[in-house]
């Protein structure tokens, strides 16, 4: 009976991570540039204790791959809100200084004339943080350029390069959610986080869009709906082991 309920509670509990995952995705429907995860793996654990050396358990365990599907795009005619083509990702150093990667691109300039995105990560260029002189306008390129306009454009020299946003191409490059929601390199330990490698495709963006989260809802509710009733299901057979316990140990004392 104990190896039953052990048996049916682990399943329960193998369940319970992809739920989570599911009502995180339900909590970021309209999270600009959020990406949902492969959150399910399956592998085999050897099981300890009396009995073969040959006993392995198929267990589901957490992963998380960033899944790069394009969202919904929506044009804003903002000139800071970009929207990243392909599997294009943005640099931007974390709360803790890390270099770390989004695809949020909804940009603004802070008190301290730095680009930064909606939650107040420093959009990173290719030496540190991107500095904007005071009073003029932004302008971003398709490759990332960044250009300063000064209010009056008619005047030679109004027009100045600032600096290039870090983006890379991910293809070919597994990407894991940070605990603050940032990418960073599936695996990666090394202090300061580590690069994405150089791909044969160019990064690109579109810019005055954002992209929207990936998340489908239908989908999300239908996968949610599904793992609550695999967890009831388990429960039931948990319920009847005991039922047929109680009627085996009546059985027993009638004898």
């Amino acid at each position: 009976m104990d190896r039953f309920v052990y048996t049916a509670l682990n399943g329960n509990l193998d369940a319970t991570l992809p739920r989570l995952q599911l009502t995180n995705e339900l909590a970021n429907l309209s999270t600009t540039g959020f990406k949902r995860s492969f959150a399910i793996a399956t592998k085999s654990l050897k099981i300890e204790g009396p009995g073969f050396d040959t006993r392995f358990e198929p267990t589901t365990t957490g992963i998380d791959r960033v899944s790069l599907t394009a969202g919904p795009k929506m044009v804003t005619g903002n000139p800071l809100d970009i929207a990243m083509n392909g599997n294009t990702v943005l640099g931007v150093t974390a709360s803790n200084g890390d270099l770390a990667f989004t695809r949020r691109g909804d940009m603004r300039v802070n008190n301290a004339g730095q680009l930064e995105i909606g939650t107040g990560q420093a959009v990173r260029g290719p030496s540190g943080p991107l500095n904007v002189p005071p009073g003029y306008s932004i302008e971003i390129a398709g490759d990332g350029s960044v250009y300063a306009h000064a209010p009056d454009r008619t005047k030679p020299g109004t027009s100045v390069l600032v600096g290039k946003l870090m983006l890379r191409e991910s293809t070919g490059t597994g990407l894991e959610r940070r605990e603050d929601g940032l990418f960073k390199v599936a695996g990666d330990q090394t202090a300061g986080g580590a690069d994405i490698k150089p791909s044969n495709t160019a990064p690109s963006i579109t810019n005055g869009t954002l992209e929207g989260s990936n998340v489908t809802p239908f989908d999300a509710m239908v996968r949610l709906m599904d793992f609550t009733r695999t967890f009831e299901s388990r429960m039931k057979f948990i319920k009847e082991g005991s039922t047929l316990d109680e009627a085996g140990a009546s059985m027993m004392k009638g004898g």
